[in-house]
């Protein structure tokens, strides 16, 4: 993710040809990361209420989840008003999970076959083009975003990450994985635990670097 987005900033600054970021092995990285943020997601859904639903605690994520969503809303539509982000990454974890909160009890081969439907059923017809219903991913022409993760076809990625983290519990792996903290598994942890603050201020901190490296490095 850092290495997209400080890709993106050279960019954006000129130190990048104009669409390297969205060709070849980058919009593949972008991709890559979009979808695996999103299965992380839908297998920490599993993780904390496939053996019970907790609604504070998944009250509380979602609204800390949405907060940060319209945050990059309110940060993008001040830098790009035309391009802001209307729904991202954020917002598509947010809807993704109160379309999981209907499935996390039921078997994890629910999820997987729809997350496999999915990716594999034909489009259906566009929905009107109306500008509230572009966050479906089913409207023809969706208003330009910098950051674009519409529930169709991406609420697949949260749904296979919740059948996956099922299946690894029945499996035992989870189990297995457990065992007392250790110093590395504690460092290399610390990032997952606070996941959103790091999405957050990762990109402001590179676009300052790269503007200052702009600005008053010697060309």
């Amino acid at each position: 993710m850092a290495v997209f987005h400080f890709s993106y900033d050279l960019e954006m600054f000129g130190h990048l040809p104009p669409g390297t970021v969205l060709t070849g092995g980058f919009r593949l990285l972008s991709v890559g990361v979009a979808a695996a943020f999103l299965a992380l997601a839908g297998a920490s859904l599993h993780l904390a209420h496939g053996q019970g639903l907790h609604p504070r605690a998944f009250l509380r994520r979602l609204l800390r989840i949405a907060a940060a969503a319209a945050l990059v809303s309110l940060g993008t539509w001040a830098v790009f008003p035309a391009s802001f982000v209307y729904f991202g990454i954020l917002h598509a974890i947010a809807a993704a999970s109160l379309l999981g909160l209907v499935l996390v009890r039921l078997p994890p081969l629910v999820p997987g076959m729809l997350a496999l439907g999915m990716l594999l059923m034909p489009r259906p017809a566009p929905l009107p083009d109306l500008g509230w219903l572009d966050w479906t991913g089913l409207t023809a022409t969706p208003r330009p975003s910098v950051d674009f993760e519409p529930l169709f076809p991406w609420a697949a990625a949260f749904l296979a990450g919740m059948a996956l983290a099922g299946f690894a519990s029945r499996a035992g792996l989870w189990q297995r994985l457990s065992g007392p903290p250790g110093r590395l598994s504690g460092l290399l942890a610390w990032p997952g635990r606070h996941s959103l603050a790091i999405y957050l201020l990762h990109q402001p901190v590179l676009i300052a670097l790269v503007w200052a490296a702009t600005r008053f490095a010697p060309v």
